[in-house]
């Protein structure tokens, strides 16, 4: 097996083990992160009903007015995003679910970029 196919094989069992022990219930919904090469998207998910309550992507509109500068400042911009739009459904505490990305550089931004805009974790 080549060492990309490994690394993504290690990212997939790491994030099911976390999987395991985050659970989103409607008090207290999972925000869950997913990063590509160029993009970052978050959601926030109801686990007990299978819901998604809020979604923001930097591909998205909203996204796109405000975006400038590196991936990480997107990746700041998609979490106050994600906060304000949580805030307005009455959503004020989270589960961080960072799917087997290590807690650094874009997944850290997005994540401070929503605790600056109220949202707890």
């Amino acid at each position: 097996m080549d060492q990309a196919k490994q690394r993504v094989l290690n990212r997939k069992k790491r994030a099911f083990r976390v999987r395991k022990t985050v659970f989103g219930t409607e008090e207290c919904p999972r925000l869950s992160v997913r990063r590509s090469l160029r993009h970052i998207s978050a959601q926030i998910v109801d686990d007990s009903s299978g819901n998604s309550l809020v979604q923001v992507t930097s591909t998205g509109k909203e996204v796109a007015d405000r975006k400038q500068g590196t991936k990480s400042d997107v990746s700041k911009i998609v979490g106050e995003l994600i906060a304000e739009k949580a805030t307005e459904k009455g959503i004020k505490k989270v589960v961080f679910d960072r799917k087997g990305y290590p807690y650094h550089g874009r997944v850290k931004a997005l994540a401070e970029g929503a605790r600056s805009k109220g949202l707890e974790f």
